[in-house]
């Protein structure tokens, strides 16, 4: 359904997945990939919004590398060697070419574990553009690149596994504290017995079925909701 692009990045270029509704245009939305990198997943996840009705975007933070699902160390290394400064060019350079093809003046952004936190970061970065965000099992794993959320006007609704051992539901909660401190919109839905990359059917090992299904149907009534 969708394509390869290139867009411009800060004086740079750079990649991603778009995809479209029948119609041509609608609400816009980023996808940030996991950790494994724009694998198949993720590509799939951005058809599955213009089947919905939305314009989707998934920058590739990677730039052509990325790693076979199922090899965490890999993974692992290819997050850790991804420079934060880049990702939050490329990130930002999505969000003004998602612009240019969605209806609308504000987009929405959804991320995937590693992905999650990063859809935080382009809150923070973009709050004159980004209107809704949805972490998925994720918030910052990096201690020195914690953003600054005060700058964060978006609605926040996030998604986190019950036995989640790498963003834990305690950890999910303690940042909905910290932003209902600072006044902002934020609703964290922890989903009891499953796993980390719940939403992942390309992972038989976790994925659920019953609440990957809720994931969706509740992040389309909130991006639909916060975009028109």
């Amino acid at each position: 359904m969708g394509d390869m692009i290139e867009f411009p990045s800060n004086g740079s270029v750079a990649g991603g997945y778009v995809a479209a509704p029948a119609g041509g245009s609608g609400p816009g939305v980023i996808v940030i990939q996991e950790w494994w990198g724009l694998v198949d997943h993720i590509k799939d996840v951005c058809d599955r919004f213009a089947a919905d009705g939305f314009v989707a975007l998934a920058p590739d933070l990677y730039h052509g590398h990325a790693v076979k699902v199922g090899e965490p160390d890999e993974a692992g290394k290819a997050m850790m060697a991804m420079k934060m400064d880049q990702a939050a060019r490329d990130m930002s350079g999505a969000v003004d070419e998602l612009l240019r093809r969605s209806s609308g003046n504000t987009v929405a952004v959804i991320g995937f574990c590693m992905g999650g936190g990063l859809a935080l970061v382009l809150a923070t970065q973009r709050p004159d553009a980004v209107a809704a965000v949805v972490p998925c099992y994720g918030i910052i794993p990096w201690p020195d690149a914690q953003p600054d959320y005060t700058a964060m006007t978006a609605a926040v609704l996030g998604h986190y596994a019950g036995n989640d051992g790498f963003f834990t539901p305690e950890a999910a909660e303690a940042l909905a504290a910290q932003l209902r401190e600072m006044g902002k919109d934020v609703e964290m839905i922890i989903y009891p017995d499953t796993d980390h990359a719940f939403f992942n059917d390309t992972r038989p090992d976790v994925y659920n079925a019953d609440a990957a299904a809720a994931l969706w149907e509740r992040t389309l009534g909130f991006f639909r909701a916060r975009l028109g």
